[in-house]
């Protein structure tokens, strides 16, 4: 029998709030007594997330929409890149795209992207602190994270582009892909603008294969590579001509954190996407979809290819694939407002490790760069997902005033003894420092929706000593934690006996 014990925290209102009643280590004692100020169902302490005026979440409180849509447009690429992917490459093209480093996103992609899964998740991200806000707390797609799932080189160089002019996006065209000048001219003012059309890549990559130009066909190749998935933008068929300056030397692309880059660029379009005028998302979602499924195993429909256990070094992305899912993005957002730490699985790729050990420069904390855009990477706002006790973070990062980062990233280690100096191993999955509740129902918005009662009342907020580490096991607890929800069970009474039983039982497994 379960022998450990049900700790049921502060009882939070109908707006998903805890009250507070102690101070966390960064409050002031004029904080603790001063009235709730702030958002309806959004925070009451607004210094944490400035920008939540313009956020999706204050507005779907209300129930205001972005449009008829609820959903966002999503850029996926899976079908055409099917079709694109040769089953092999010819050995002089295959040495340099094994090389690059880029070579697992052949096969990365989800042919189809669950829009509305996508969406609900979005809707919680918060580019002030490159994190998802759960009812729990927040988390975020990590450095590991990026490595496991597609097996991209994390350690490398940020990328410093230089101006990129039309003229120069056709000299570029000219020199690297092998076009020439008038068709380069003709097809960049087409685009009306610095980019080159995905499906004009991958022509001249068919070109220059049959002519075995190795070179320009390993060039266009990689282009539409990284345009169909970590660099795809909003317009859905172009990629950035700029970014052809990447593969000028194919002996020395290698050298880039592709992982930093795929991460900015998703951080970048979350961002965009979290505000409410915001109705699209670019980056690359099957990024995002497979962590979702990675992390929330009761949540959304998917397919499954293969069991970890059987799995012979593929990145875990292509353990997924696509099913069709029934719900839709206003059904799922009570559903992630009701979970909890134990419907979670903190650190997913334990079983992984074979084929991706863990890189400490994962635990850096500080601003990612990649071209122009900075965005900060805060690790010290999901260390549950690293097996470490969660504290109140230090307020986030201003990266518009940084100016070391390539230095910064560097010498990563000072970052990572700061961040995990000041915490201690979890003894369970999702342990939190006291006092991180209290502050963070004061910063952030547990729930979306507000209760579909006529009168608030209080909701039980459960924290588990341990969860589940099975996905069957954690959508069995989830399904009875639900129920006694549902009927107001208190686990004193004894008609509710054997099902509090059997959800210790659960958390057991």
């Amino acid at each position: 029998m379960y022998t450990g014990t049900l700790k049921m925290v502060r009882r939070r209102g109908a707006d998903g709030r805890i009250p507070v009643r102690t101070l966390d280590r960064g409050a002031s004692s004029s904080a603790a007594v001063a009235e709730p100020t702030g958002y309806p169902g959004g925070p009451y302490d607004t210094s944490l997330l400035v920008k939540y005026e313009h956020h999706v979440a204050r507005h779907i409180w209300f129930g205001e929409e972005r449009g008829p849509k609820k959903e966002l447009k999503v850029a996926g690429h899976g079908l055409k890149l099917t079709s694109r992917v040769p089953l092999a490459l010819p050995p002089q093209m295959e040495s340099w795209v094994s090389r690059s480093g880029l070579a697992s996103l052949q096969r990365t992609s989800l042919n189809k992207i669950d829009t509305n899964l996508v969406s609900a998740f979005v809707e919680r991200w918060h580019l002030e602190t490159s994190s998802f806000h759960m009812p729990f707390g927040e988390m975020s797609i990590t450095l590991d994270d990026v490595a496991c799932l597609l097996h991209l080189p994390i350690r490398g160089i940020f990328w410093s582009p230089q101006d990129v002019t039309e003229e120069l996006a056709v000299e570029l065209a000219v020199d690297y892909l092998g076009v020439s000048q008038g068709q380069a001219q003709s097809h960049v003012r087409s685009c009306r603008g610095l980019y080159y059309k995905l499906e004009w890549l991958y022509d001249i990559f068919v070109h220059h294969r049959a002519a075995s130009s190795w070179a320009y066909a390993t060039r266009a190749y990689l282009l539409m590579l990284v345009g169909s998935t970590i660099f795809a933008d909003k317009t859905f068929t172009l990629v950035e001509a700029r970014y052809l300056l990447l593969f000028r030397d194919l002996d020395g692309c290698s050298g880039y954190s592709w992982g930093a880059a795929a991460l900015v660029t998703l951080y970048r379009y979350l961002g965009d996407a979290s505000m409410y005028s915001c109705k699209q998302l670019g980056g690359y979602p099957t990024l995002l979809q497979c962590w979702i499924h990675e992390y929330f195993p009761t949540v959304g429909k998917r397919g499954e290819n293969w069991n970890p256990a059987g799995n012979c070094g593929l990145p875990r992305a292509m353990r997924w694939s696509y099913r069709q899912g029934v719900l839709k993005v206003d059904d799922l957002r009570p559903i992630l407002d009701e979970l909890t730490p134990t419907d979670v699985i903190w650190r997913p790729f334990e079983d992984h490790r074979a084929w991706r050990v863990f890189d400490e420069i994962c635990l850096y904390r500080g601003c990612l760069k990649w071209g122009e855009t900075v965005v900060p990477y805060l690790l010290d706002r999901c260390l549950r997902q690293f097996g470490y006790r969660q504290y109140v973070p230090s307020p986030p990062l201003d990266c518009m005033m940084a100016t070391d980062i390539d230095v910064d990233w560097i010498s990563y280690h000072q970052s990572v003894v700061a961040v995990i100096g000041s915490s201690t191993v979890a003894t369970t999955p999702s342990e939190v420092e006291d006092g991180y509740l209290e502050w963070y129902y004061r910063v952030s918005h547990p729930r979306l929706v507000p209760p579909h009662r006529d009168a608030p009342r209080d909701v039980p907020v459960p924290v588990y000593d341990a969860g589940p580490s099975d996905p069957d096991w954690a959508r069995v607890s989830t399904l009875i934690r639900r129920y006694l929800r549902q009927v107001n069970a208190e686990e004193e009474d004894p008609q509710f006996s054997d099902l509090f039983e059997a959800l210790h039982i659960s958390h057991s497994h």
